[in-house]
């Protein structure tokens, strides 16, 4: 058949028309953006849509809003570099040896007399044979940008410009500011801003200079905040806001701090750690604040750019709060204990995703994640074929994003053989459906708890329940074969006498 030019034209302007609303329809043809949100330190509820009356986080809220909140998400590790790792490779710790934080606490004091347990030699970088997430998407066509905290490894030749990363703005082997939050920096990798600039501030700068300048293609933004680590610094303003917010809730004179509690005395019988019952630490919300406000600025820029409605926001922690040590600066409460420990409080997280057209708008999801499944859900996101034999530990989040009734029925998986600074044990644990296990390498105790009415862990089943107690623990074990997790040897120095608190004195 011959057409004629008006039926050639009108041909032609359908096709047009049909691609155009392939492309900007729900099932989007066009690839979308990716910006990853990664908080250091963040506890479970230091946000005000995950239920803090005293930090004020109103652009993180209408993030949530905007999009589904997660309440079941968890880091692969109670501490950073190792779950910072199963977001870069979708793999567990556990699988990659790299189970503490680099260069790790044995790297500085060695062995203490008050430890049991020796720990083994672990991986010190994510090494160059992983396909990282930023390496498969820059495969896919994006443009790829690293900007904060990296914390993968000591040498150079491992950091992001190395692992698939066009920019890098900040990363280094440094799992904290050197310099502070407050320019000059110290920073090889972050030129040194105006006296008193903010570091969350400039890192915010460099991510937004990027997205303008990449609004035309597909890009992969990984802002990963310095913030809230240690050194608890903070704008005096702000500062000065929320001790008069204190001050006005009676929070001054208000106890905010024990070591009398069970598992405290159980896990530190020597009393130098010390739990916060109570958010009330003012730098360390001032600091909450200066995130959200630079979060706000991201959100308005991708608004002002008209590519706020192709772009994927994921909000994340890499570990619980930081609770126990170190200032104790914040609460996990209802959850049990924080950063360092394989309770709730170290490992679950604040997530939020927004995937405009996919996420119901204020949704809440609680089917249990771990932050492998960030690699194979990006990709099937972006329409690139998965890289099974590399996140092989990670599971797309598509379907239950789509459809929150989908469960994904699966155990999920935490291997940490060290002793950490916050005063958690080493250990290991297992969350299947309701349940959880944890096992203490030191003594092979085990706890049984059932997370749907004991989120604060409270109430120890095992003993009352020996078969799911088994089922559980013969799992864990299972696991730890297949992925040939490293266990702990004797410390033939042990001392039995020699407490950590008398260690801890003797090494001021």
């Amino acid at each position: 058949m011959i057409l004629n030019s008006k039926s050639l034209l009108i041909s032609l302007l359908c096709l047009i028309l049909g691609l155009n609303a392939c492309k900007n329809s729900g099932g989007s043809m066009e690839k979308p953006n990716f910006i990853f949100l990664l908080v250091d330190d963040l506890g479970w509820t230091d946000l005000g849509c995950y239920g803090s009356t005293f930090y004020e986080t109103p652009n993180i809220d209408n993030l949530a809003s905007d999009g589904m909140r997660f309440t079941s998400a968890y880091a692969a590790c109670s501490v950073c570099s190792p779950t910072r790792a199963s977001i870069m490779t979708g793999k567990y710790p556990a699988r990659l040896n790299l189970t503490d934080w680099i260069p790790g606490r044995q790297f500085y004091t060695g062995p203490q007399p008050c430890d049991k347990l020796m720990p083994m030699a672990f991986e010190q970088q994510v090494n160059l044979e992983e396909v990282t997430l930023a390496e498969a998407l820059k495969e896919g066509g994006y443009k790829t940008f690293f900007a904060g905290k990296w914390h993968l490894g000591m040498d150079s030749i491992y950091w992001p410009e190395y692992q698939g990363f066009d920019i890098n703005k900040g990363g280094w082997s440094r799992g904290w500011p050197q310099g502070g939050y407050f320019s000059p920096y110290e920073n090889p990798r972050l030129k040194d801003g105006p006296e008193g600039e903010h570091l969350t501030d400039r890192l915010v700068s460099e991510s937004i200079q990027f997205i303008e300048s990449s609004k035309d293609e597909s890009f992969f933004v990984y802002l990963s905040f310095y913030t809230v680590h240690t050194p608890l610094q903070g704008k005096k303003e702000i500062i000065d806001k929320y001790t008069q917010k204190a001050d006005s809730l009676g929070l001054i004179n208000q106890k905010q701090l024990t070591s009398d509690k069970e598992w405290i005395k159980k896990a530190a019988p020597t009393g130098q750690f010390i739990e916060r019952i109570v958010q009330g630490h003012t730098t360390y919300a001032s600091m909450i604040e200066t995130l959200d406000d630079n979060i706000g600025r991201i959100m308005n820029t991708l608004k002002e750019l008209k590519i706020d409605e192709n772009t994927v926001i994921i909000f994340m922690s890499d570990n619980g709060g930081l609770v126990t040590a170190e200032g104790s600066p914040t609460s996990n409460l209802p959850l049990r204990a924080g950063k360092g420990w394989l309770f709730e409080g170290g490992i679950r997280e604040p997530m939020i995703i927004k995937w405009p057209g996919k996420t119901e708008p204020g949704s809440i999801n609680d089917v249990p994640m771990i932050s492998n499944d960030f690699y194979p859900t990006l990709l099937e996101m972006a329409g690139l074929d998965l890289k099974p034999d590399q996140h092989m530990d990670g599971v797309s989040l598509i379907p239950i994003i789509e459809n929150p009734e989908n469960r994904m029925e699966r155990p999920l998986f935490w291997h940490y053989p060290h002793y950490s600074n916050q005063g958690g044990k080493p250990g290991a644990a297992v969350r299947m459906g309701e349940y959880k296990l944890i096992e203490f390498f030191e003594d092979h105790r085990v706890e049984l708890y059932n997370l749907e009415n004991d989120i604060g862990e409270l109430n120890d089943l095992s003993l009352q329940m020996p078969e799911k107690t088994n089922e559980l623990l013969e799992v864990l074990h299972t696991w730890q074969e297949q992925v040939k997790a490293r266990g702990m040897n004797p410390n033939p120095d042990y001392d039995s006498n020699y407490s950590r608190e008398r260690y801890l004195n003797k090494n001021e």
